[in-house]
This record gives C-alpha cells, sequence and structure tokens, in this order.
C-alpha cells in the first residue's frame, strides 16, 4: 500500500474585464471549499489576496481583455501555470464587456465621460496610472493558449465542482446536462 502523501496542486484565479461573478460561483461551491483545500493550496488570487504568481498547476481565469494591465497579467498566468482555463463568458467570448466591440472606443468614453448624464463629468480620465485600454475587448484565447473553457455567466458552483474534482482527479470533464443547459 502507497502510503505517500500527494502534493497539493497549486491554483492561481484572476479577474480581468469582467464582474466577479465567476469568483462568486467558486465561493458558491459553499463547504466543499474545505474539501477543496485539502487538495488544492491556493496561489495568487483574490480568494486570499495574494498579489504574485509563483509557478502554478492551473490557473482559471475569469474575465475578458480589455486593457494593457489584462493582457500582462494573462501573459503573466500564462508563462507561470501548466494549464489554463477560461471561466466563464467574458474570458470564454468576451461576455458583456465585448458588447463594447461595435462602437469606437472614442464614442463610448465620450458618452460615458462626456455626454452622459451627470453633474461631476470632468472629461475623458487621462490619467497615466490608469491601465490603457484596447480598442476591442478580446476573450482570453486570442491572446493566450487556454487548455480548457468552462462556460456560463457564470458557471453555476456544481459545474465549476465538476470541473475541478474530475481534472483534479485526471478523469475526461463530463458535465451533466442540469449543469450545462441556458434555458
Amino acid at each position: 500500500m502507497d502510503t505517500r502523501v500527494r502534493p497539493k496542486l497549486r491554483v492561481a484565479t484572476t479577474s480581468l474585464a469582467g464582474c466577479f461573478g465567476c469568483h462568486m460561483s467558486l465561493l458558491d461551491i459553499d463547504e466543499r471549499l474545505i474539501d477543496l483545500v485539502e487538495l488544492v493550496e491556493l496561489d495568487r488570487t483574490p480568494l486570499t489576496d495574494i498579489k504574485t504568481i509563483g509557478d502554478c498547476d492551473l490557473g482559471l481565469i475569469e474575465g475578458g481583455v480589455g486593457n494593457a494591465e489584462n493582457v500582462e497579467v494573462l501573459r503573466t498566468f500564462r508563462h507561470h501555470c501548466k494549464v489554463l482555463v477560461a471561466v466563464g463568458a467574458c474570458a470564454v467570448n468576451g461576455g458583456i464587456p465585448a458588447m463594447r466591440n461595435s462602437f469606437a472606443l472614442s464614442d463610448c468614453l465620450e458618452e460615458a465621460y462626456i455626454d452622459g448624464v451627470g453633474l461631476y463629468n470632468q472629461g475623458i480620465p487621462n490619467d497615466p496610472e490608469l491601465p490603457l485600454l484596447l480598442s476591442q475587448v478580446h476573450p482570453i484565447h486570442e491572446v493566450v493558449k487556454v487548455d480548457y473553457f468552462l462556460p456560463g455567466c457564470p458557471p453555476s458552483a456544481d459545474a465549476i465542482w465538476t470541473f475541478l474534482t474530475e481534472l483534479l482527479a485526471g478523469k475526461p470533464i463530463g458535465f451533466p446536462y442540469t449543469q450545462i443547459h441556458y434555458d
């Protein structure tokens, strides 16, 4: 009988241009989080507030790519993660943030900061501390190689749990229809 303890897999997560709903679904696995912590060690993630990333087995990315900082973070994750997963509609296809792709970026900025309703419009922000916006929002596979796609807006907690446990167990990932239907 093999009594060696299997090392925990290192997992990192991040949110790019999105609403953070996929991380909320991850938290919605509720008490199963305790089981998950037995299997993984969390690296960079907003769940632990760790800001740097080490070498990881698995990277979970939510959100599309809408600015230069998103590109940098995504490339860093791809470099440090053996397996990279696009989690949710924004990461998979651009989602709601990509709705601006039908318009020129300048038109979006003018609508939001000049023509929009509000008493405090001071013009389009132009601070060098703000990340440079891309002309369009991109799904993450247009910037880096993605190993798995987990659709949904957001994916359900059960779908995330199924995905993680089957991936961690080395099994083929298969979802029951009830976890992936969108009607």
